[in-house]
């Protein structure tokens, strides 16, 4: 289970310097007024990314200061975004703390890292739930409203959720896809066009692979033909001899001359024997050289036709190279991908018709499911409104009524919306409803948003009784409420107290109160008190207990701390929220 362990508060407002010690079932704060009870709930604020106000700095101090270390269970999504701001986890508790300057500068700290305001606030989303007159979250955001209403509804609207969400993915990626098609349909016959005249360019010269290659070279040996005959038939004479030149020496007659003297004396001595062989293998090779240039200079082709149809055949692929590649392989790609591409513009017209058909049909299966999470909604609203209904009854608000507005915006054309009973609404991933929590405090008056429909007191009544009824289906660790009891006492005193505690089985609840029987229902009371010099120091936020608590709820009750008739009924509240505990 999260949990707000403690806060430390240095200069802020009368705090001079004090620990504000949790627990994680219901703590109540208590302590005269002025004393300072509010500061925890503005403390709490500045926690959770609420708005700083150098006027909460405590005269002569350069900053005020609110640290807090939370609990965390394994798993929390707060502690992922923590981790996501690089935040540290110290053994599963988070650090959080937040300066304000006197000058109005603000920063805050996540984990031992400095992270925006706005983390903070992102963290509060799923960690706090704050009412108060001032101060209201959570429910109070009609988005938060929704999605609180679906869970408590459970299955009946979980089921077709899943199925509405699933298709309406499937239509946005559907609807993106079908607009881009139909949206760049000029540029993609632009697009075919070019390609289609590259890949028709590319056919009529019908390259081969590496045939540049190939052509460079046959140019290159076309244009020095007389050189490289010239040169052969000088090497061919030297070697084999020149028929011209009976009386000339060449290197066959020589190494062959050479090769019969060694023979002659080869059985003579080994070493010998090894270069005469040897010596045989050098005229072989130069027999075998001097063929292949006597057939080398019958083959060279000097056509000068031939040179001109290279080189016209050289200029047609180099056309194509400057287009569409480096050399006419990556030319051969090119046309490879671009008949690709160049079919999947072609049935362009196709994939727009199947498109087209999928995305009405998922239209009409958005509108059945939408009419489903509606009926469903409808449905739990009504019993969630006789829940809370009955809650405020008991909480001195017997003629209140809550209700849920659950509406839907006309769509500005049928592209933009879904057909739901006859009228086409807009839609979004959860469904076509916006819901917003109404609420008519007595009898002839008009629902209004819950926001605008109670007094400061009332507003917090009618969030607790909300939460109460929410308590489970809509989890959030930690409820705090300022003047909750606002405007009320006697039995519907002790109801709040009760319906608080309840709460607490499944949360942390901290409530600033003055009432001794909200208070008798808490877990742990703490108490708020001022030195003589008009601040709270470290002393003067404590946890009571036993005697001490007691004459508290004495003086709660009757303002003396030692009147025996208020000690007497102030045992006798702590009783009876034993007794109701257990």
């Amino acid at each position: 289970m999260t949990v707000l362990e403690e806060m430390r508060i240095r200069s802020l407002g009368v705090i001079d310097d004090a620990v504000v010690e949790l627990s994680p079932g219901f703590t109540a704060v208590t302590g005269e007024t002025g004393a300072g009870k509010t500061m925890v709930v503005t403390s709490l604020g500045l926690l959770l990314g609420g708005r700083a106000d150098p006027a909460l700095v405590r005269i002569g101090a350069k900053s005020a200061v609110v640290e807090g270390r939370l609990a965390l269970s394994a798993g929390d999504p707060a502690a992922v975004r923590a981790e996501e701001a690089g935040a540290e986890l110290d053994e599963g508790a988070l650090l959080i703390s937040r300066t304000i300057s006197a000058e109005g500068r603000s920063r805050a700290h996540l984990g031992g890292r400095s992270v925006p305001v706005g983390v903070l606030a992102e963290l509060a989303d799923d960690l706090v739930a704050v009412h108060g007159q001032t101060d209201q979250q959570g429910l109070l955001r009609p988005a938060r409203q929704r999605g609180a209403l679906d869970r408590y509804a459970g299955e009946a609207v979980a089921g077709p959720q899943a199925a509405y969400t699933a298709a309406y993915v499937r239509l946005r990626a559907v609807a993106t896809e079908l607009e881009e098609l139909t949206t760049r349909a000029r540029e993609r016959a632009q697009e075919a066009d070019l390609l289609r005249f590259g890949l028709n360019e590319i056919a009529a010269v019908e390259p081969r692979a590496g045939e540049d290659a190939e052509l460079a070279a046959e140019a290159e040996r076309l244009g020095h033909a007389e050189a490289l005959a010239s040169a052969a038939a000088l090497a061919h004479a030297a070697l084999a001899g020149d028929p011209e030149d009976p009386e000339g020496v060449d290197a066959t007659t020589l190494v062959a001359g050479a090769g019969r003297a060694l023979a002659a004396v080869r059985a003579h001595d080994a070493a010998l024997a090894g270069l005469a062989d040897r010596m045989g293998e050098i005229s072989i090779l130069l027999a075998d050289v001097a063929g292949e240039l006597a057939g080398y200079a019958d083959n060279l082709d000097a056509d000068p036709l031939r040179l001109a149809a290279v080189e016209e055949r050289r200029a047609a692929l180099t056309a194509l190279t400057r287009k569409y590649g480096e050399d006419i392989t990556a030319v051969l790609a090119w046309a490879e991908r671009g008949a690709a591409r160049l079919t999947e513009l072609e049935s362009d017209d196709d994939r727009i018709e199947e498109l087209t058909a999928e995305r009405d049909r998922l239209r009409s299966e958005l509108s059945q499911l939408a009419r489903a999470l509606t009926d469903a909604r409808t449905e739990a609203a009504a019993r969630f409104a006789d829940a809370v209904t009955a809650e405020l009854a008991s909480l001195a608000m017997p003629h209140a009524r809550v209700s849920f507005d659950i509406r839907q915006t006309e769509a500005a054309d049928e592209a933009s919306g879904v057909e739901v009973g006859g009228r086409w609404v807009g839609y979004g991933p959860h469904g076509v409803d916006e819901v917003e929590l109404l609420l008519a405090p007595h009898p002839g008056a008009q629902p209004r948003p819950i926001a605008k429909g109670a007094s400061g007191g009332e507003l917090s009544r009618v969030m607790l009784a909300v939460e109460v009824v929410f308590a489970g289906s809509d989890p959030v660790p930690t409820y705090l409420f300022d003047e909750v009891d606002a405007g009320v006492g006697g039995k519907a005193a002790v109801e709040v107290g009760r319906r608080l505690a309840e709460l607490a089985r499944s949360a942390q609840v901290v409530v600033v109160t003055h009432l001794p029987q909200v208070a008798a229902f808490a877990d742990r009371q703490l108490l708020v008190e001022k030195t003589n010099d008009g601040s709270v120091t470290r002393s003067g936020v404590t946890v009571l207990e036993g005697e001490d608590r007691v004459r508290e709820l004495s003086r709660m009750l009757a303002g003396q701390e030692d009147s025996e008739t208020a000690r007497a009924h102030a045992e006798e509240l702590l009783a009876t929220a034993r007794g109701a505990a257990g």
